[in-house]
């Protein structure tokens, strides 16, 4: 083994993800540079195992133990790295809290970002499902990032376009195992306008009656609707949204409307219909629901938790379960967002 790296084995993943789910990695190495990331890949040992890269661990659920090396990517730093007139650029480091990160760029004065605040996680991950919240989405900001490719062992820069960003989809989703993350850039707008087409933000802030508005404003409003709405992982396990809402055609959006009036969907620009998941796991009653030491949460049904020592394999069956009744009432099939591992 690379000697210089402090390399620990069968280290406990349990703080490391969200879930709290009690697993180990087979070799764990906390990331602290490229440097290290170039030492693992001289490393023929190391190089052969199978990997798996490790941010806020709010966006995977462990079904076992780790066979290989976790990189837990904790690279700091965040930067003002250019401006012009109509926009500043900024960068972060991947292993930076994601809300932090947020944080620090309404502090400064620069709007963009605010509909993304209190989204679990690191900058890192951040674009691998291109996370998304209130009506914006990462790649809505996104310039470009740097990636370690373990391919070839090269530091890569990676732009908007081959990010191959989607719903809660990158190219790095699609890739799995292929690239570390190392920092991202943004371009923040300096003429900001806020981003209000979600309906609860919309009237949250038409309550206060200000008619000038500052993305701190936003920021405060979403952070309000997610504490009430969202589990904190600190308390209760949980990855936030568990499934993806699913996407239909006109026609099928139409048919599934004559049946249930009620349901709500979202026009997207391509024509196409969102259907809010949490509104089919409820109307299949499973809300507050809880199987063995998993459930469902009381107050979104979106969000699976862990509700005492759930291993992964209770919390996917209680998906596939999910998954099932949703499917027999609906025809539609929920797409989970974490990553299996």
């Amino acid at each position: 083994m690379h000697s210089s790296l402090p390399i620990k084995t069968g280290f406990s993943l349990q703080a490391l993800n969200t879930f709290g789910i009690n697993v180990k990695a087979r070799s764990y190495l906390a990331v602290r540079s490229a440097d290290d990331l170039l030492a693992v890949h001289a490393d023929r040992q190391l190089a052969a195992m199978p990997k798996l890269v490790l941010g806020g661990g709010s966006n995977v659920l462990f079904t076992g133990d780790f066979p290989g090396l976790v990189l837990h990517m904790c690279l700091k730093g965040k930067t003002l790295s250019g401006e012009d007139e109509n926009r500043v650029v900024v960068t972060a480091a991947a292993g930076e809290d994601w809300h932090a990160f947020v944080l620090w760029t309404l502090e400064n004065g620069w709007g963009g970002l605010e509909n993304l605040s209190l989204v679990p996680g690191t900058v890192g991950a951040a674009p691998v499902q291109n996370i998304g919240a209130y009506g914006t989405e990462l790649k809505d900001c996104f310039l470009a990032l740097q990636a370690f490719d373990f391919h070839n062992g090269e530091i890569r820069d990676i732009g908007r376009e081959d990010c191959r960003f989607g719903y809660r989809d990158s190219v790095f989703r699609q890739e799995k195992g292929r690239y570390a993350i190392l920092n991202v850039t943004f371009a923040l707008p300096k003429q900001w306008t806020p981003n209000l087409s979600y309906p609860e933000l919309a009237n949250m802030l038409s309550v206060t009656n200000n008619p000038v508005l500052s993305p701190r404003d936003v920021a405060r409003a979403i952070v309000t609707i997610r504490q009430r709405k969202l589990p904190d992982p600190a308390v209760i396990g949980n990855v936030g949204s568990f499934f993806k809402n699913p996407t239909v055609s006109r026609v099928a959006y139409d048919a599934l409307k004559r049946r249930c009036p009620q349901m709500p969907g979202y026009l997207q620009p391509d024509g196409s219909y969102r259907i809010a998941a949490g509104w089919l796991i409820d109307q299949c009653g499973w809300k507050g629901k809880t199987s063995g030491n998993a459930g469902v949460y009381e107050t979104q049904a979106l969000v699976l938790v862990n509700r005492g020592n759930a291993s992964g394999e209770e919390i996917v069956r209680l998906s596939q379960a999910i998954q099932q009744d949703v499917n027999t009432r609906f025809g539609l099939w929920l797409e989970p967002e974490p990553v299996f591992v």
